[in-house]
């Protein structure tokens, strides 16, 4: 019984990290994006 219990826990905390480390991850991709955006918009109005 203790080693299924340990078995969930760890996974339990495996699963999450991994939301933490997706979040991370789609937040990283969010700010470059905004980046391209900003630049092109620069870009744009030096027109």
């Amino acid at each position: 019984m203790k080693k299924l219990a340990l078995i969930v826990l760890f996974g339990v905390a495996a699963l999450v990290s991994a939301c933490n480390t997706v979040e991370g991850v789609g937040r990283d991709v969010q700010g470059a994006g905004e980046a391209v955006s900003d630049t092109a918009r620069t870009v744009k109005d030096k027109l």
